[in-house]
């Protein structure tokens, strides 16, 4: 609004006003206006609050009255001024006054004068631009009904320019984090510039932005829908169990405790499933399993006496995550479930043992026990029997990486000294290595004396992932010390000797020696600064174990080993003086899939929570990164070329100058589809390439002081792809999941780069705070350009949701599901298509519980375990199929919604009336017995039936006009016609053979008496490759003349009436024929007749199949007539 001046500077800046104008009031214009406000008393100004209606026109009265007397206003004013603040009234006078919000349309409408004879269309003379603007505002279904419109609109619409920007303007994204009033700011002064490219997982294989588009908004309306899915009833009928339909199940847990671990199986692509639960509750240490279909749980894990103290409980007083005095490491019990395999529990206490127990067994065992075994020159530490706390877990949730390893690797522990420890979930008899269930098969020390507090590992990993050296497991100590494994261990071979007790630990010692950790150098410890020189040593050192490959002496390895013992036996206050950065409490998320284009970019990001007093949240982004040696100097420096390289010579200079070879090869980003397939016989890693990690900030957002309590990162079926392995870059591999759109394209429409795919191959992770915040960041973001500084990345979508703090996250590429500590759990769209909740999945609990839980808080004791909040969240992989379970309290919610509007838009076939198992495809259900239901069914039914009728008779039109399958009628016909031209053609062959054995035979009288004609029909004898040319000349200028030859002449038809066949006789040489005669009759006599017989018999059928043969390649009809009449006359085969 406008600044008001106060009558003081009415009166300085501004020339007296004429009583009458006061007195008059203003009609029309905004000046009058502003000089009535601004008579207005000086204690509705001070006061800031509006004058009262008819203030301004007493004022002006009074005004007036003391203008027409003087005397009476000198009576009534006083004779010293009332103060005034005159700093305030200058900054009055210097603010601008913001601009309002424009309220009037886009585009305004102008009515123009056209002839009555015009008959053109003014749409027709706008822009495609402006074409496109305008039908970006329509709905989905309506977007696609415009290209019926014209010619013109269908091209518009059948482009993805239309489809992008209806989808940017539906989906907002990242810019729904812009306040509206700087966006029509920046909007005015032309600053914005709305990239219409969002960043998101895409929902289907071969997506496109119609595609998205549509499925999008479909499954979102499905789910805030919550229509149940209709299960056919022969599956809870065979199964023998009563199945529930509704669309949400709720059920107890069987636990004693709130259940904060939780896992899923839903089966993958075309096996869909119905899925099994498994939940555990680490406070006490109790796993089980059920059915959420049927609510039924199983008895597996319910008689298990196992049950552990924690931490707190056993130590009370002693501070946790090795802060306080630092003498001793300590933290809550961790837990990891797998559906598949069973459950693993670690123990935060000194003693750290581990226990596991599989699925098909009713009592567990402890495993990786430490020991005081220890062997310095073979590369063995003593760990002592408390070996230190377990901080973390990991069991396989498939068995992607036990059959990888030969069965080696299928549990992950990482102890508070540093050690890391691998065992396995057991090998059947057809490995070569028989391994025991449980057995320790590997260890290896990363950071002796500091914990190792979160594993990751690669559930998508592969056989081609591990020809590109990609990473396939992850661990992070308290100190932020990321290390990294590209290789599988492999078993060693040791005998045992004289180690017959000790002999498994020796042999893991020496399994872990097979392959080496890696770490990521900008993560590596900082040392803490030491002006005077107190510490003893540097705080950036630390050692680990080595590996084979170093080829380190005995004594090098004893050293080693010895170093490693002192550092084991430090204790945190120690690492605390000397390093920074001590936090146990720090979070991972690695994103396995993110790709470079030179099979390497994975991400990991480690979340620094802030939960300590003193503390900042921060959360830095590690990128593997591989880049070209060539491609690094070309950003200072020209290349330089070195004497010794290889020249070549210009084919466009005519001096013949020698061009050194100094062009750069195309960026490894732009990778072609052709080589996302690795090849066999050649690595894909090159010599050329050098590893690089890149650093990146995360970046906040709006709110300041942030705690983070919990973070997710995407799992859907596509987001877990690499790029040699993304269906849409080059159709590597078929599609997990089914797609609509799965059908083969040109090459033309393929993307050629990751930013050419709906959504660029993004993957969301999310981090929930203290506060009731949820902060989503694309972890596959542009990293920095260089490895020195580090790049920023801001949040793409923030989320404030009613819950006073987040316990538990979970997200697909479709929405993200939020559970709250007081119980709320909502379903949100990532990509802020609407500012409030699609739809919520439980709803909070009533306001004496969330009371309750206000005054724990406010305790010195604390929350302890709440029963109120939700523990865990579990969703299908696959992000159109909505259903998903959560866990409130030691309650089970699981839920399953119907998708039929996306499938329906998935095939345009005629739908099932009994779907799939596990299917969303749900058929069509009678609702009621009423006559008027059935009769609309049954009609319904038979026009389908008439409709695909319809169309088996056209398809049956098409192929019989194309390849003429209905000449013969039914298939009987047609084999009883097949079997009549075989007799008969049989027939014709039998009868030919022997006209032809009649005719040789009285050739062979005519010109010898002595061979039978039984002899000269043996077709067995071969012919003497030693027979000279000329008399096989004469041999057949003799049958011309013989008196035979009037049965095969040009007088006679028999032959052309029998084979139907061409024959052509070639010109005989006058000169030779009388000396060839006399030579071929002497030779006639000769005992060599039998052969002749041969091969005037050999020389007949060669001319017929010559002749046969160019008879089928002149044929101009592409099927021949299928019943020919031998002897009417007619045909190619006559000679004239």
């Amino acid at each position: 609004m406008q600044s008001e001046p106060t009558p003081a500077s009415q009166n300085t800046l501004s020339p007296k006003v004429a009583p009458e104008a006061l007195a008059t009031t203003p009609q029309h214009g905004l000046q009058d206006h502003h000089q009535q406000l601004s008579l207005l008393p000086h204690q509705f100004e001070e006061q800031g609050e509006p004058a009262p209606p008819g203030a301004a026109e007493q004022h002006a009265s009074r005004e007036s009255s003391r203008d027409r007397d003087p005397d009476a206003t000198a009576r009534l004013s006083p004779t010293n001024p009332s103060p005034r603040n005159r700093i305030t009234e200058y900054e009055n006078a210097l603010v601008q006054t913001p601009k309002k919000r424009h309220q009037g349309p886009a585009f305004e409408v102008i009515k123009s004068t056209r002839k009555p004879d015009d008959k053109s269309c003014p749409i027709a003379k706008l822009p495609n631009e402006v074409l496109t603007h305008a039908l970006s505002h329509l709905s989905p279904h309506d977007l696609a009904a415009v290209s019926l419109v014209s010619k013109r609109f269908n091209g518009l619409v059948t482009t993805p320019h239309a489809w992008r920007e209806a989808f940017s303007r539906y989906f907002p994204g990242s810019t729904a984090l812009v306040d509206e009033d700087v966006r029509l700011a920046m909007e005015e002064t032309g600053d914005n510039f709305r990239y219409e490219k969002r960043a998101f997982t895409r929902l289907s294989a071969l997506s496109s932005w119609r595609s998205e588009y549509i499925l999008r908004t479909r499954l979102l309306r499905s789910l805030a829908r919550g229509k149940p899915v209709q299960v056919p009833s022969t599956t809870a009928s065979r199964s023998g169990q009563s199945q529930n339909n509704g669309p949400v199940n709720m059920y107890h847990a069987c636990t004693f405790t709130t259940v904060n671990h939780l896992h899923a199986t839903f089966g993958t692509g075309l096996n869909k499933r119905v899925p099994r639960l498994i939940h555990g509750a680490d406070d006490v240490g109790m796993c089980t399993s059920s059915d959420p279909t049927t609510t039924k749980v199983d008895p597996w894990g319910q008689s298990d006496p196992n049950f552990y103290a924690q931490f707190s409980e056993r130590f009370p007083g002693t501070a946790e995550w090795g802060l306080g005095s630092g003498e001793v490491i300590g933290q809550p019990n961790v837990m990891d479930v797998s559906q598949q395999y069973g459950m693993i529990y670690g123990q935060g206490c000194l003693e750290g043992s581990c226990y596991y127990r599989a699925t098909d067994e009713q009592r567990g065992r402890f495993i990786a026990e430490p020991t005081d075994f220890s062997l310095p020159e073979a590369g063995v530490p003593k760990l002592g029997i408390d070996g230190g706390a377990i901080c973390s877990v990991w069991i396989a949730k498939s068995n992607v990486i036990p059959n990888l390893t030969d069965g080696l690797v299928g549990l992950l522990m990482g102890s508070a000294a540093g050690v890391v420890s691998a065992c396995s979930l057991g090998t059947d008899g057809l490995r070569g290595n028989r391994v025991q269930r449980g057995e320790l098969v590997a260890r290896w020390v990363l950071s002796p004396g500091v914990p190792i507090i979160a594993i990751a590992v690669d559930e998508s990993y592969s056989l081609k992932r591990q020809a590109q050296n990609r990473i396939w497991a992850v661990t992070l100590n308290a100190l932020g010390e990321l290390f990294y494994l590209t290789k599988f261990p492999t078993r060693s071979q040791a005998p045992k000797g004289q180690l017959n007790e000790d002999h498994t630990e020796y042999l893991a010692w020496l399994t872990g020696r097979s392959v080496y950790w890696n770490i990521v150098e900008p993560s590596r410890r900082t040392a803490r600064p030491d002006p005077y020189n107190d510490v003893e040593m540097d705080g950036s050192y630390s050692p680990r174990s080595s590996w084979d490959g170093m080829c380190l002496s005995n004594d090098q390895v004893m050293a080693e080993t010895k170093e490693i013992q002192k550092f084991i036996a430090r204790k945190p206050k120690d690492f605390r003086k000397m390093c920074l950065g001590w936090d146990m409490r720090r979070r991972l998320e690695v994103d396995f899939a993110g790709d470079d284009g030179n099979y390497a970019g994975e991400a990991m990001v480690v979340f620094e929570c802030g939960l300590e007093e003193g503390d900042i949240a921060k959360l830095t982004r590690f990128t593997r990164w591989k880049t070209r040696d060539d491609a690094k100097g070309s950003i200072t420096s020209t290349p330089v070329v070195p004497q010794g390289a290889s020249q070549t010579t210009s084919l466009f200079s005519e001096s013949g100058g020698a061009t050194p070879e100094t062009s750069q090869q195309r960026p490894s980003t732009n990778r072609m589809r052709s080589s996302s397939y690795a090849s066999e016989n050649s690595s894909p890693e090159r010599a050329s390439l050098v590893e690089e990690w890149r650093m990146s900030d995360l970046a906040l957002g709006g709110p300041k002081i942030v705690q983070i309590a919990t973070t997710a990162l995407d799992c859907s079926t596509f987001a877990t792809m690499t790029m040699s392995e993304d269906p849409a870059l080059g159709f590597s591999t078929t599609s997990t999941a089914s797609s609509p759109y799965a059908s083969p394209m040109s090459m033309a429409s393929q993307p050629a780069s990751p930013s050419d795919i709906p959504g660029q191959r993004a993957r969301f992770v999310a981090a929930g705070t203290k506060t009731g915040e949820v902060l989503l960041w694309d972890v596959r973001a542009p990293v920095s350009r260089s490895a020195e500084y580090p790049n920023s990345v801001q949040p793409v979508r923030i989320i404030y949701t009613q819950s006073p703090e987040i316990s538990c996250l979970a997200l697909t590429a479709l929405h993200i599901v939020i559970g709250g500590y007081d119980g709320l759990v909502q379903a949100w769209d990532p990509l802020a298509s609407d500012t409030k909740p699609v739809r919520t999945l439980h709803s909070r609990h009533a306001t004496r519980a969330r009371r309750r839980i206000q005054q724990a808080q406010a305790s010195v004791q604390g929350v302890g375990v709440n029963m109120y909040a939700a523990g865990a969240i579990v969703l299908d992989p696959d992000p159109t199929v909505l259903r998903g379970a959560v866990s409130v309290g030691n309650q089970i919610r699981y839920w399953s919604y119907s998708s039929s509007a996306a499938d329906q838009y998935k095939s345009s076939k005629r739908r099932l009336r009994h779907s799939e198992r596990g299917s969303n495809n749900a058929g069509e259900r009678v609702v009621g017995a009423t006559r008027l239901n059935l009769k609309n069914y049954i009609d319904d039914e038979k026009h389908e039936l008439e409709r695909d009728t319809v169309e088996r008779r056209k398809r049956a039109d098409r192929l019989a006009g194309r390849f003429g399958i209905d000449l013969l009628g039914s298939e009987e016909e047609a084999l009883a016609y097949a079997t009549m031209l075989s007799q008969e053609t049989m027939q014709m062959d039998e009868a030919k053979r022997r006209e032809s054995e009649s005719s040789f035979a009285t050739s062979s009288d005519t010109v010898t008496h002595e061979p039978s004609a039984a002899q000269s029909s043996s077709p067995t004898m071969a012919i003497d490759p030693e027979l000279d040319a000329d008399i096989a000349e004469a041999i057949r200028l003799s049958l011309q003349d013989s008196p035979a030859t009037g049965m095969y002449g040009s007088g006679s038809s028999a032959l052309d009436d029998e084979w139907d066949i061409p024959v052509k006789y070639a010109k005989g040489k006058k000169s030779g024929s009388p000396t060839r005669a006399s030579r071929a009759g002497g030779v006639s006599g000769s005992s060599n007749d039998k052969e002749m017989d041969e091969l005037e018999f050999a020389l007949q059928l060669s001319l017929a199949e010559e002749a046969s043969r160019k008879e089928v390649e002149a044929v101009d009809d592409a099927f021949p007539p299928l019943s020919p009449l031998a002897g009417s006359g007619k045909g190619k085969g006559k000679v004239a």
